[in-house]
């Protein structure tokens, strides 16, 4: 019996997929830049496979992921610059960040039924800076609980113990909880390996390649579908 629905936060709730083109362009532009490089593809290459070693690992930090970059040219970079890029990154991030137009209706019907959590992981800033959620008041009131993975001494998704947290704070069991997010590896397994059921949204509006898996998680394009769960989850 589904007794809670959880759900993780960009991607999910919102589509960030045009705020992190725009920061992520400027800030491979402005580091090429001030490495005084010669050959962008080659930039290119490096960049996106330090990048892909911090989201393997869990560690979401713009800052210590363009420091890598820098030592990785034997260059030394400055800190207080790096930090003041972070902030314009989020900024940019947030200004392209929107709600999937169904995402306020649904969470609206859900609240009615069940009680809802909602578990994202921390942007990697220092702890003083809020999560963007906070940006999206209209949203934070839905969810009894928010945990922020990856900061005051909670291991970051697909670790089990932010997944654990939420449910004992939820006041339910594993089994009785639904997890909703975007990412293959950090939402679904981690989700599953804490025991709970995970759903894959693999939202329509966003445009990504998805991870092809053999052993998929329930897959809905559209957050309407949770509507109707118990069929969502018997697919």
């Amino acid at each position: 019996m589904i007794k809670a629905v959880i759900f993780d936060f960009g991607q999910t709730l919102v589509n960030s997929a045009d705020g992190f083109r725009s920061a992520e362009k400027q800030a491979k532009e402005d580091i090429f830049e001030e490495l005084a490089l010669t050959s962008w593809p080659d930039f290119l290459e490096n960049y996106r496979k330090i990048r892909r070693q911090f989201h393997e690992k869990s560690d979401f930090s713009r800052k210590a992921m363009w420091q890598e970059v820098y030592w990785y040219y034997c260059r030394q970079c400055d800190e207080e610059q790096l930090e003041k890029s972070e902030r314009q990154y989020w900024e940019k991030v947030n200004i392209g960040t929107k709600l999937f137009p169904e995402t306020e209706g649904v969470l609206t019907k859900l609240a009615a039924e069940y009680p809802l959590g909602l578990i994202t992981n921390t942007e990697g800033r220092q702890e003083t800076d809020r999560h963007r959620i906070a940006s999206f008041p209209q949203l934070e009131r839905f969810f009894d609980v928010v945990i922020i993975a990856g900061q005051s001494s909670i291991q970051a998704k697909p670790d089990r113990s932010p997944f654990l947290l939420c449910l004992e704070k939820m006041g339910v069991a594993a089994d009785e909880a639904i997890y909703v997010g975007d990412d293959w590896r950090i939402d679904i397994c981690g989700a599953r390996d804490a025991g709970l059921q995970p759903i894959w949204l693999k939202h329509h509006l966003v445009s990504r390649t998805w991870p092809d898996v053999k052993d998929p998680a329930p897959i809905i394009t559209s957050l309407d579908q949770l509507l109707d769960l118990e069929s969502v989850i018997k697919k």
